[in-house]
């Protein structure tokens, strides 16, 4: 039992800080260079894949035989890169972070469809939960947009085009979330495969892309350099342009944060995954605010609530009342054998 707690520990641990710590960097990045989605992809991926690889070699140096046919392997990495190559694409097209974190709360509602297409079935209460965490992200993003006195309205054009590039992430990230569910349940789950191939597999695409890597790499090389504290000399002495600091930042905890996703995919359903990453969206929102010194409207307090109620309603339904029931249903069955 103490295992399992301290497992879940871990776990909750690398999502909330690392994917915390990740949004921060990013923010830090998109603020200085907007149109750097795809470098920031491609460094995520690069230092996601080389410290997966120490689990996936051998002491010779080859690569283990994989426990999941690689065919699976390279349909999820294909899905994997167009999933993260959308959604860091958007901020191309003036989505703010308040748009963007309005349109990925829809993520929940997009796997439950998935799984219901594929024929899982969900309570009224797993259901109800979904329905009221969604609409707390969406009363949270709408509060902080109006207390920094922000528009949600971008231009209608690159509004419509950035929209249509996040509900496509979601969509193909719910059918993703759902096949790598069935991967888990038919082969085992080998969520370290999965985060070394899903990384390792992508990296080929980027090639056609190298023109415009190198000039985003160029304007992030440019930004001022980062002014480290003298308590960090070996850091100050880099002189490291801060727009290559925070893009190792946000690949560093890139890892974190996806190995702790992993992990929960490895232990839950999709469904509880989506609901664990909605909340952790929460935390970053209101942490960012308050890092940047906004008050938190009673709008936000509203909408924290609503998703943090809703979180627990599905971790009490999903974790205690269904197993319970199908253990009561168990025995009574048993009795009357």
């Amino acid at each position: 039992m103490a295992d399992i707690v301290l497992a879940s520990l871990n776990t909750v641990t690398l999502i909330f800080g690392g994917c915390c710590s990740n949004v921060f960097a990013l923010e830090k990045i998109i603020k200085t260079e907007p149109d750097s989605g795809l470098l920031i992809t491609l460094a995520q991926f690069i230092f996601t894949a080389l410290a997966a690889s120490f689990s996936q070699i051998t002491p010779t140096l080859t690569l283990r035989s994989p426990s999941v046919p690689m065919s699976k392997w390279a349909y999820i990495a294909l899905m994997f890169f167009g999933v993260n190559m959308l959604n860091n694409w958007a901020f191309a097209f003036n989505i703010s972070v308040p748009v963007h974190i309005i349109l990925r709360s829809f993520g929940s509602v997009t796997t439950m469809l998935a799984g219901a297409l594929q024929g899982k079935r969900y309570t009224w209460l797993q259901v109800t939960s979904v329905i009221i965490l969604t609409v707390g992200v969406l009363v949270s993003a709408f509060a902080d947009a109006g207390s920094k006195g922000k528009s949600v309205e971008a231009s209608s054009g690159d509004l419509g085009s950035g929209l249509l590039i996040l509900l496509a992430a979601q969509i193909l990230s719910a059918y993703m979330g759902v096949y790598v569910q069935d991967t888990y349940a038919k082969s085992g789950s080998h969520w370290r495969e999965n985060l070394f191939y899903s990384h390792f597999l992508s990296l080929p695409l980027f090639f056609p892309l190298a023109g415009t890597l190198r000039r985003q790499y160029a304007n992030l090389a440019s930004t001022p350099v980062l002014d480290f504290p003298p308590s960090l000399p070996v850091l100050r002495s880099l002189e490291m342009p801060s727009g290559i600091a925070y893009l190792l930042l946000n690949s560093m905890t890139q890892l974190l944060c996806i190995t702790g996703v992993n992990l929960l995919s490895a232990q839950a359903s999709a469904v509880t995954v989506t609901i664990v990453l909605n909340v952790r969206k929460l935390v970053s929102f209101v942490a960012s605010t308050i890092m940047f010194g906004h008050s938190l409207s009673g709008m936000m307090c509203v909408g924290a609530g609503l998703v943090f109620g809703a979180g627990a309603l599905y971790g009490w339904e999903t974790s205690y009342r269904i197993p319970s029931a199908a253990k009561a249903k168990k025995v009574k069955e048993g009795k009357k054998q």
